[in-house]
């Protein structure tokens, strides 16, 4: 499993061998600090769209600028491992940014997916011009209402 969890510049050349393969890399990113359903559907979804799936997750630091003090619950190495748990994701890569712009540079998908809550309109503006750069498709998988770490949290704070 330990072989799935990789750094960027690994992850790269992957991409650029499935490139001259032929195949295509799908990567999506996020904190995934509290797995649940939702991400595992969305990550099956994700992997039935190219030839290999790419998780990039958010390191420590990122979390905690994106989401605030408390989070992340669980350690960068920790979150990465329970990815590379799943039989869906073939690769996993912590970037340190709170954005995913030089990890996408680096890595250079074929194929770029984000959960429903987003559009390819509400897509952070560096990233997307990265993802236009290097010819990348953009994929909107539908959100599934009701399942949400900060709701689930939100509920187990209530308790």
């Amino acid at each position: 499993m330990s072989g799935k969890i990789l750094d960027a510049s690994e992850l790269a050349r992957i991409s650029e061998q499935l490139r001259t393969a032929g195949k295509s890399l799908v990567v999506t990113n996020g904190c995934f600090d509290l797995l649940h359903v939702g991400h595992v559907r969305y990550l099956q979804a994700a992997r039935s769209l190219g030839d290999a799936l790419a998780v990039g997750v958010n390191g420590d630091n990122s979390v905690r600028a994106l989401k605030g003090e408390g989070r992340p619950l669980n350690h960068e190495h920790d979150r990465a491992e329970v990815l590379a748990a799943l039989a869906c994701v073939d690769y996993v890569a912590v970037f340190p940014e709170p954005r995913a712009t030089l990890f996408l540079e680096q890595v250079q998908p074929a194929i770029y997916v984000k959960g429903g809550d987003y559009t390819p309109e509400t897509l952070d503006p560096e990233e997307r011009a990265v993802l236009q750069q290097i010819g990348a498709e953009i994929r909107i998988i539908p959100f599934e209402p009701g399942y949400s770490t900060t709701g689930l949290l939100d509920r187990l704070s209530s308790t």
